[in-house]
């Protein structure tokens, strides 16, 4: 479905007639703002939406990183023990790669 935009759209409809079908009493001044009755504004969300940001809520309650598995990588460093596989980290980004599109 396409749908073609040509020209300027009209001009809006300007009313002098009553506000809300309100109108001024009878003696009162003409420059009084009538007020316009609140619109009610209402919101519904898919079930996917409210999905989303019941998981945000949840991502933003925890912390950025694990800071126990920092502390464990840092001790592994600083004794020696932590084994870099190369194979595996390239076989991740190769992985990565495809995911992105690349």
């Amino acid at each position: 479905m396409s749908q073609k935009i040509e020209g300027t759209p009209p001009p809006a409809v300007r009313s002098t007639g009553p506000i809300g079908n309100q109108v001024g009493r009878a003696g009162e001044a003409r420059d009084k703002a009538i007020e316009a009755p609140a619109a009610a504004d209402s919101l519904r969300l898919t079930g996917e939406a409210a999905g989303l940001q019941a998981l945000q809520r949840d991502l933003s309650a925890r912390p950025a990183f694990d800071e126990a598995r920092v502390q464990a990588v840092r001790e592994s460093l600083a004794s020696g023990q932590y084994r870099i596989d190369p194979e595996a980290i390239a076989q991740r980004m190769l992985d990565l790669d495809g995911q992105l599109g690349g």
